[in-house]
């Protein structure tokens, strides 16, 4: 249980202190594009215990899925993981890291809301409260 614990904890280290997202250009759908991520966290954090863990994170998450500019847009994508997230009921540091991710790649305060919205009926009403109570952290509403 406490390798479980422990394991958990590192993996929203990782979130926190994730990867930063540049917009650059724009996609053929108007998305805004991005700089390469580079993601160290996995190696940082957890490089000696887990070093297949992070390499995975570090070069496969980061450095491939959210650096692939074909069908879905870097905004898409932080909207689907903050979806996943919310589904599963995960309401940590790891959420708030990918709300702020969101907002960070242009989803704004109304999309935020809607998608979180259309979740809530089908991952539950309470899972939706807790990820907005984070939101208006995260986009500083009173």
């Amino acid at each position: 249980m406490k390798l479980k614990k422990a394991l958990i904890t590192a993996a929203a280290m990782l979130l926190l202190f994730g990867a930063a997202v540049e917009a650059s250009a724009e996609t053929p759908q108007g998305e805004p594009m991005t700089k390469k991520i580079l993601q160290t966290a996995g190696r940082d954090v957890l490089g000696k215990m887990a070093p297949d863990f992070a390499r995975y994170n570090d070069d496969i998450l980061f450095g491939e899925v959210w650096n692939k500019q074909d069908a879905l847009s870097v905004k898409q994508r932080s909207m689907i993981t903050v979806v996943s997230l919310v589904s599963q009921g995960i309401t940590d540091s790891s959420l708030k890291y990918h709300i702020q991710n969101a907002k960070n790649n242009g989803v704004t305060l109304e999309e935020m809301a809607d998608t979180i919205t259309q979740v809530a009926f089908y991952a539950g009403w309470p899972k939706a409260w807790a990820a907005f109570r984070l939101v208006k952290e995260v986009y500083e509403i009173q």
